[in-house]
């Protein structure tokens, strides 16, 4: 077998691994980079075309987030015989964003504020999802190729990440002997609000494809996440008491339903006033509607709960409107997670942050050069501090409350050092994690298990396993 990244590896970006079994060739993930645009965002499908002995006969999608789905119409269209896996929720949520990101592809080039064009349009989605196969959790399917001698088997298991995530379980005879892949996918461990941990295959495997997100990240082995639930729900009160609106940056797969989940207990524990009013816009409410629908199909902690069931408001689409709500303690679940320049959470923190009676609470990944993360650091420094969230703005007074909290939906380290002792693989192959993320796994995963190889492949790197 041979492996191979064609999307980042040493870094956490455009999701896409390549791997070869006898004639078969299998693409796990199809992601973009959601920091670039154009062909700069997507894999590096051109090496797969200069290797006329790589297949391409499935791609299999582990999830619905832009860095594992977001090259999908690009990748249908390059391998067009290729079957494309995933599961039924993964399905559902990419009938929604893949138009979406066709959407905004197009309307960027139309209002001038990018020259590169659009990588697909939503004819060429709607074109390729006839190819989407759904299946069922730990239930077999065919990833046999047409050059192939044997038959080759895949499984998809609960992967604890957002509705419809999957780890991908591979098998195959060669030799007479039975050999099994594990792909984690983006892996969490512990329950969310909404989503249960993972579940992974009984038996050991003899290679294990481990996402390494976390693993520069000791503050994350020691996250309690019922004390930063405690922690939120009395920020939320302390804001809301005193007049104040809580603005929420979310990401709309995952982080805004889990919010939406927990306003909802704080609520029903009257931790905050059940006639405060929630606030929710855009892509996450056709996401949230598809989390419902899905409910009875995947695992779920509470089958019963709906996102809907939580009294929410449309965000008003005029600035007047915007102006009119703003008076009044409210919360606001919007996007985008980092509060990038032109979103609307952006565009609400502009009008919130100088006022000492709002609060901004991060609840989500927030990458460093982000307005997320500046506006944080900012306040962090001392209250009043002057942050730049939109050059358009200039300089502002960071006198609002800003916390951050720990929701995340990967496994912390550690939590990857126990799937490695359930897993028991001859080798390991570390992705989807920054250097010093791998290099801190690579030194563990000798420490404690030294029997087993341990790849760190960069980009373009083919180990043979």
């Amino acid at each position: 077998m041979i492996f191979t990244s064609l999307g980042a590896s040493e870094d956490i970006g455009a999701s896409c691994h390549y791997i070869k079994i006898d004639g078969t060739g299998i693409l796990l993930d199809a992601g973009a980079d959601p920091e670039k645009e154009g062909a700069e965002s997507v894999p590096d499908l051109q090496r797969i075309q200069l290797n006329p002995d790589w297949p391409v006969d499935h791609v299999i999608v582990t999830h619905a987030h832009h860095d594992h789905l977001g090259s999908l119409p690009v990748v249908v269209k390059m391998f067009p015989h290729a079957r494309v896996h995933m599961s039924g929720a993964t399905r559902s949520l990419a009938d929604i964003l893949l138009p979406a990101s066709a959407r905004l592809q197009r309307r960027k080039v139309e209002e001038g504020s990018t020259v590169v064009p659009p990588l697909f349009a939503e004819d060429d989605v709607e074109a390729c999802s006839y190819l989407y196969q759904s299946h069922a959790l730990e239930t077999e399917f065919d990833l046999s190729g047409l050059k192939g001698r044997f038959s080759i088997s895949g499984e998809l298991y609960d992967a604890g990440h957002v509705l419809g995530s999957v780890g991908v379980h591979i098998s195959w005879i060669e030799d007479g002997k039975e050999r099994t892949l594990f792909f984690t996918g983006d892996t969490g461990l512990r329950n969310q609000t909404i989503i249960p941990g993972a579940s992974y295959p009984d038996d050991t495997v003899d290679v294990l494809l481990l996402e390494s997100t976390l693993g520069a990240d000791p503050d994350s082995e020691s996250f309690d996440r019922k004390g930063e639930e405690k922690k939120l729900g009395k920020s939320m009160a302390r804001v809301l008491k005193r007049g104040g609106v809580v603005l929420m940056p979310v990401f709309a797969l995952g982080r805004a339903q889990e919010m939406l989940a927990l306003i909802d207990r704080f609520k029903n524990r009257g931790l905050i006033d059940e006639n405060i009013p929630v606030y929710t816009a855009g892509m996450m409410r056709a996401i949230s509607d598809t989390y419902d629908k899905e409910r009875l199909t995947t695992p779920r902690l509470n089958e019963e709960f709906l996102v809907y069931g939580v009294k929410q408001r449309r965000l008003p689409r005029t600035q007047g409107g915007l102006n009119e709500m703003l008076k009044k303690p409210c919360i606001l679940a919007v996007g985008s997670g980092m509060m990038f320049e032109r979103t609307i959470s952006n565009k609400i923190a502009q009008a919130l942050v100088e006022n000492e009676k709002n609060g901004i609470f991060l609840v989500g990944y927030a990458r460093e050069d982000s307005p997320g993360a500046l506006l944080a650091d900012a306040r962090a420094e001392k209250k009043g501090t002057m942050v730049t969230l939109a050059k358009s703005k200039g300089p502002q007074a960071a006198n609002c409350d800003v916390e951050r909290f720990r929701f995340s939906g990967h496994s912390n380290r550690r939590d990857l050092l126990v799937l490695v002792d359930l897993l028991q693989p001859k080798t390991i192959v570390l992705v989807h994690g920054e250097k010093a993320a791998k290099e801190w796994m690579v030194d563990n995963i000798k420490f404690f298990y030294p029997e087993i190889d341990v790849q760190m492949p960069m980009q373009n790197d083919v180990l043979e396993v």
